[in-house]
């Protein structure tokens, strides 16, 4: 039995990489079975043969040979006198083995079939989809970009599943076009009416855990642990490591000979500041390790250890704060401390020198305002903002916001 539609079917089917020539066959016959116990109320005397290589099928209709006279049922009994009609040696008792025609079931019926499989394959393919993907979560992968929208991208595997990135997972100064390649990690897998949906991520900490599992093979082999990574995405990352042998530096194999590992990390994480911490369980090391580049001059814990008190000298308090206070929220999060920034005998200090704000407000700025004689930050404050906006090119929002930073200092 040949049929246009059904070879045409057949060529569609083998296109699904996913579906091994055993399953694809069995969900063949357990379709046409089920055509066939519509038609006849029963299917255990029907033989289905399938090549879905040459796009054949043949269904065998097997039926029992009785006395003339005595059929009751002509889906699967035969008269004697029609038996030796297509065999002059049948017997009574015997079986008659008869080709049914696929033609025979009608335009009808050969469509609902072939929607009938195509939907049974789909179903399977995402669900083979789905089974994959989960198993994937939390590990890189990469993908061309398909679709490029305001809230979303499209990215297509090797085997062009679609898959999501959503804006709010991608790191701020990331800008794709379509084409381009991107990695992510894969953070979600949900199933949206029926249809898998993969969620990817280039802001989880489990990307930037991945990547340093490429780059650094002592991570890879076990030999270095990454006990915790937090990150402000495309700002700033605090990643805790530790080595269980002696003769490793954890810190150094991480940033590699004059930061060769860590330059790749970086760069795909769009220029992401990445501190390399020594983990240790003394709390007070940890948290000025944490702080660095700050130098700390002690640390209080409270008896609830909850809170930290850390005191610095004045010149150190902004590198611990960092920009945007990117620095000392990060080591809060990576220690698990609420810390408290305390500037050594600061009822002694009159004023602070601008350059002690660097990591705070960009340089451009300062150089503004030294330009027209402030050096200190009460020098600015001395100013109103229409004196400062007259007399510098800085907008007004960003002098409110320097303006801020600076009474900040002397509350």
């Amino acid at each position: 039995m040949n049929s246009l539609d059904l070879i045409e079917s057949f060529s569609e089917f083998k296109e699904f990489k996913n579906i091994d020539r055993e399953t694809m066959m069995n969900i063949i016959e357990d379709v046409f079975r089920s055509m066939l116990k519509k038609r006849y109320g029963t299917d255990d005397h029907i033989d289905i043969v399938i090549n879905i290589d040459k796009g054949d099928l043949e269904i065998w209709v097997n039926r029992e040979i009785v006395p003339d006279g005595e059929v009751e049922d002509p889906n699967i009994e035969i008269s004697y006198s029609d038996a030796i009609k297509i065999e002059p040696d049948f017997e009574i008792g015997e079986e008659v083995s008869e080709q049914i025609y696929f033609e025979d079931f009608g335009r009808r019926n050969i469509l609902s079939l072939r929607q009938n499989l195509i939907s049974r394959i789909l179903e399977l393919e995402k669900d083979h989809i789905y089974k994959k993907y989960r198993e994937r979560i939390g590990e890189i992968v990469a993908g061309e970009v398909y679709q490029v929208w305001k809230k979303e991208i499209m990215v297509l595997d090797d085997e062009g599943n679609e898959l999501i990135l959503p804006k709010s997972e991608q790191i701020p100064s990331d800008y794709f076009k379509k084409g381009e390649t991107v990695r992510a990690v894969v953070s979600k897998v949900d199933m949206r009416n029926s249809n898998p949906v993969i969620i990817l991520s280039r802001t989880a900490p489990e990307f930037l855990e991945r990547l340093f599992e490429l780059e650094v093979p002592e991570v890879f082999d076990g030999l270095i642990t990454i006990k915790k990574i937090v990150r402000e995405p495309g700002e700033r990352a605090k990643v805790a490591v530790e080595s269980y042998d002696d003769r490793i530096d954890p810190v150094g194999a991480c940033v590699g000979m004059k930061g060769a590992r860590i330059h790749g990390i970086v760069r795909e994480l769009r220029n992401e500041n990445i501190d390399v911490i020594n983990y240790t369980a003394n709390p007070q090391l940890f948290i000025q390790r944490a702080l660095s580049p700050a130098k700390i001059s002690s640390i209080e814990i409270h008896e609830d250890e909850s809170r930290a008190d850390v005191f610095l000298k004045p010149d150190q308090v902004s590198l611990a704060i960092g920009k945007g206070g990117h620095n000392i929220k990060l080591a809060g999060k990576l220690t698990g401390y609420e810390l408290d920034v305390y500037r050594e005998g600061a009822e002694d200090i009159d004023d602070v020198d601008l350059e002690e704000f660097a990591d705070e407000i960009d340089g451009w700025i300062l150089d503004e305002l030294k330009a027209i004689g402030c050096d200190t930050a009460k020098s600015v404050l001395e100013l109103n903002i229409e004196d400062l906006e007259k007399r510098t090119d800085l907008e007004r929002e960003t002098i409110e916001e320097v303006m801020k930073i600076f009474k900040a200092e002397f509350e």
